[in-house]
């Protein structure tokens, strides 16, 4: 089965905002609420490796969809940490 180019192009972009939107409204509620406790560290190292590992992939086979959603989802998610730690410490202080 080929699948038209156009099709292919779509397709990559649907999935990377899909999956990409997901850390972006995760920023934005805990910007309003100053709290994400209720992240788990360990759930977000497992995302992150698994980003990386597939950062490598998409280098090895030059696809730029999935070097740019994972690039992207990298750096959303490091804001996600940042944001966790300092709310983290300033719940903790209070």
């Amino acid at each position: 089965m080929e699948v038209d180019g156009t099709l292919l192009t779509l397709l990559g972009i649907t999935a990377g905002v899909l999956i990409l939107m997901g850390w972006v409204e995760q920023i934005y509620k805990g910007y309003k609420t100053k709290r994400l406790k209720d992240i788990s560290k360990f759930l977000m190292i497992f995302i992150a490796a698994g980003s990386i590992l597939w950062l490598v992939y998409g280098i090895i086979i030059s696809d730029v969809f999935i070097i740019g959603t994972n690039m992207s989802g990298l750096i959303l998610m490091i804001i996600v940490l940042g944001m966790k730690k300092r709310y983290d410490i300033r719940a903790n202080s209070n």
